[in-house]
């Protein structure tokens, strides 16, 4: 049997329209961190980066293990010092961003280190970290559509549903790419945006 990762957790299921709060588990990424906006080299570089190694891993855990597991999506985290250039200003060039694969649970150290090695060539490959991510509680809904039209989305997630549930936004925006770019028309996008939270009245970051 194949394992797929996006059946069996559920922080990988979202609604159109409805702002779920979430629990999410402790979980292993492929990550590489960059700037700027996600049309240029550095990011297309990444992600011609991640997949390689993410398969590399893939069929090593199936011809080692005996356990073969589908390839999750891309996902990227993303920041910058004025949050308005996300949601409403939407200037690209001033956003920071980690984008990332995750792997099994399974996946150790050992494997991490010779997917890189077999992987050498890949254009941001010294750059790339295998590291676990807490994100704990979550506040998320499916975006379908294209990239730029998160924003009001955005804004009522962070500025509406997030207040109004006695919460305040901690962490780093979080996007899930469900659908391949390269073969989906923009208007049927599927995108998880995902936000970690807090109480409100809670204290630290």
């Amino acid at each position: 049997m194949k394992t797929d990762l996006k059946k069996e957790l559920a922080a990988y299921s979202a609604r159109r329209g409805v702002f779920d709060v979430i629990d999410v588990p402790a979980l292993r990424y492929l990550m590489i961190d960059g700037h700027g906006d996600p049309n240029d080299q550095p990011y297309a570089d990444a992600v011609s980066t991640l997949f390689p190694v993410a398969y590399k891993l893939k069929f090593m855990s199936k011809k080692e293990l005996d356990r073969d597991y589908v390839v999750m999506p891309l996902e990227a985290l993303w920041w910058s010092d004025d949050m308005a250039s996300y949601t409403s200003d939407r200037d690209k060039s001033r956003w920071d961003w980690t984008a990332m694969i995750l792997v099994p649970d399974w996946t150790t150290s050992d494997h991490f280190d010779r997917a890189v090695a077999a992987a050498s060539d890949a254009p941001a490959i010294d750059r790339l970290r295998l590291e676990t991510l807490e994100e704990g509680r979550c506040v998320q809904t499916l975006h379908l559509g294209p990239f730029d039209e998160e924003g009001p989305v955005l804004e009522r997630m962070h500025d509406e549903f997030i207040p109004a549930q006695g919460l305040r936004m901690t962490g780093r925006h979080h996007e899930i790419y469900l659908s391949d770019i390269r073969r989906t028309d923009p208007s049927k996008l599927r995108t998880i945006l995902r936000q970690p939270v807090a109480d409100a009245a809670g204290g630290g970051a």
